[in-house]
């Protein structure tokens, strides 16, 4: 089975790309899940959610939907939070794992998150702290991509985040790793030049080709054919390009 959707779906500049230009806020998920069956939910990172958030969310959505929820910052970026912050996390969850709507948590850590051993112990705090649930991680720092890492994530059960991002010193190259049941890739473009600008608001200002997108449909296959479940998250919002692109790629993978 394949995913394919957006990292997130709530932005203002979609209407018009993507959004009727009369669309409400609180109509996006509904419009959005008429063409992809698959989100990620990147408001939690920002802060900790609200179990009103998802009880909404399942009730604008089909059964088939499901969600990745992306890991609040503070245990992240600040890493300053335990266990009682993650139960909270878990029961603000809870309508979408009712509903059988949940793939996965994603956190996704900061270029600074360096493979040592303090942060290893971080992941498997992780691990422990949300016992029961399929995490998928994802580096920003390529001195995780080593033996040791694979072979860490597979005895925690840990899914990799593959990811597709510019061919920059530092940066995690095009690699293709599978440590749990779940096989996940994020798009996030390849807009070398604005990658380090100081607000990073172009960041993922990319539209993919057709022949770049063409270059992921046997890795996503490979990935398929290790896994029980693949997705992929196009994270190239600005303007609507990242539902341009997921369009096109479902598509190309006859989804």
């Amino acid at each position: 089975m394949i995913y394919v959707g957006t990292a997130g779906y709530s932005y203002q500049d979609w209407i018009g790309p993507f959004y009727p230009e009369t669309i409400k806020n609180s109509s996006m998920l509904e419009y959005y899940s008429m063409y992809f069956n698959f989100t990620e939910i990147n408001s939690t990172y920002y802060h900790m959610p609200s179990i009103r958030l998802f009880e909404s969310m399942n009730r604008k959505t089909p059964e088939d939907f499901k969600f990745a929820v992306k890991l609040f910052s503070g245990f992240t970026h600040e890493r300053n939070l335990g266990e009682t912050e993650a139960k909270q996390f878990v029961y603000a969850i809870q309508p979408i794992l009712s509903a059988n709507k949940f793939i996965s948590i994603l956190a996704q850590f900061p270029y600074s998150f360096h493979y040592t051993k303090e942060n290893i112990e971080h992941i498997r705090s992780l691990r422990y702290w949300f016992n029961g649930l399929d995490i998928n991680v994802e580096f920003r720092n390529s001195n995780w991509i080593n033996k040791e890492t694979i072979e860490l994530l597979k005895d925690e059960q840990i899914g990799f985040v593959c990811v597709d991002e510019p061919n920059l010193k530092g940066l995690i190259d095009n690699i293709l790793i599978v440590t749990s049941k779940i096989a996940y890739v994020r798009m996030h473009g390849r807009n070398a030049k604005a990658w380090y600008n100081n607000d990073g608001s172009e960041r993922y200002n990319y539209l993919y080709s057709r022949e770049e997108l063409l270059e992921w449909v046997t890795k996503i296959k490979e990935l398929e054919s290790k896994s029980n479940l693949t997705v992929v998250s196009f994270n190239n919002h600005p303007l609507g390009k990242a539902v341009e692109n997921a369009k096109a790629l479902k598509e190309l993978l006859k989804i």
